[in-house]
C-alpha cells in the first residue's frame, strides 16, 4: 500500500476544509482518512500511480490548503517519504528510484499533547466542524458500524515541524538541530525542489 499524508497550512482545518466541500469529499469517501500528525489528513492507496492520480483529482485543494505532500511507497523505501514532485516524476519514470535519496527535507516530530482545558473556542469549532464533514461522508466500516468521534480528552497526535533542507553525503545526514525534537522523518526531493 501507498501513503499520501497531506499535511494542512497553519492557518487552516485541513480535514474540515476537505471534507466540506463536494468534489474533494468525493474524490476521498472510499478512503479511510486517518490523522497520522496534527492537522494531517492520511490516505492509504493500492499503488504509487494511484496515488498521484489522487493527487491530481485533488490538486486544486492542494494548492489552497496543504502546506506539503508526502507519500510513501515502501518498494522505494520503508521509512523515507518521496515529495508530490519526486513520487510523479518516479511514477513517469523520469527519474530511477536509485537516483533518489540525496536530496532531503527532514521534519522534526514532537509528540502531542493531551487536550486540556486551554483549547480555544476557535480550535473547539474548528474540531466540531471537521467532525461533521467526516460524518457527511458516512464512513462505516466493515462491521457496518459509522465511525466514532474521537474523544476530546485523548491525546493529540504528533506534530511535524520546522523542516530543514540537507543533502545527503554516503550513509549519513546531517543532524536535525532547529530544535529539540522526538524524532524526524526524511522526504525525499527532487534537486530542482531541493534548489529553490
Amino acid at each position: 500500500m501507498t501513503r499520501v499524508c497531506l499535511v494542512g497550512d497553519d492557518d487552516v482545518n485541513l480535514k474540515y476544509e476537505l471534507l466540506s466541500r463536494e468534489t474533494a469529499r468525493n474524490a476521498l469517501v472510499t478512503y479511510d482518512l486517518r490523522e497520522p500528525f496534527a492537522n494531517t489528513v492520511g490516505i492509504e492507496t493500492v499503488s504509487l500511480g494511484s496515488a498521484v492520480a489522487l493527487l491530481n483529482d485533488l490538486d486544486w485543494y492542494l494548492i489552497r490548503f496543504v502546506e506539503d505532500v508526502l507519500v510513501l511507497e515502501p518498494s522505494i523505501s520503508e521509512t523515507e517519504w518521496l515529495s508530490r514532485d519526486l513520487a510523479t516524476a518516479i511514477r513517469d519514470d523520469r527519474i530511477d528510484v536509485d537516483d533518489t535519496g540525496r536530496f532531503l527535507k527532514v521534519y522534526g516530530v514532537v509528540d502531542g499533547e493531551t487536550t486540556d482545558d486551554t483549547e480555544t473556542t476557535a480550535d473547539t469549532d474548528e474540531r466540531t466542524q471537521a467532525d461533521d464533514a467526516a460524518d457527511a461522508t458516512d464512513d462505516r466500516d466493515d462491521t457496518g458500524e459509522k465511525g466514532k468521534t474521537a474523544d476530546p480528552s485523548q491525546e493529540r497526535p504528533p506534530e511535524l515541524v520546522d523542516p530543514m533542507l540537507v543533502a545527503r553525503t554516503g550513509e549519513t545526514i546531517p543532524e536535525y538541530d532547529l530544535r529539540a525534537v522526538d524524532e524526524t522523518l526524511l522526504v525525499r526531493l527532487t534537486e530542482a525542489e531541493f534548489d529553490a
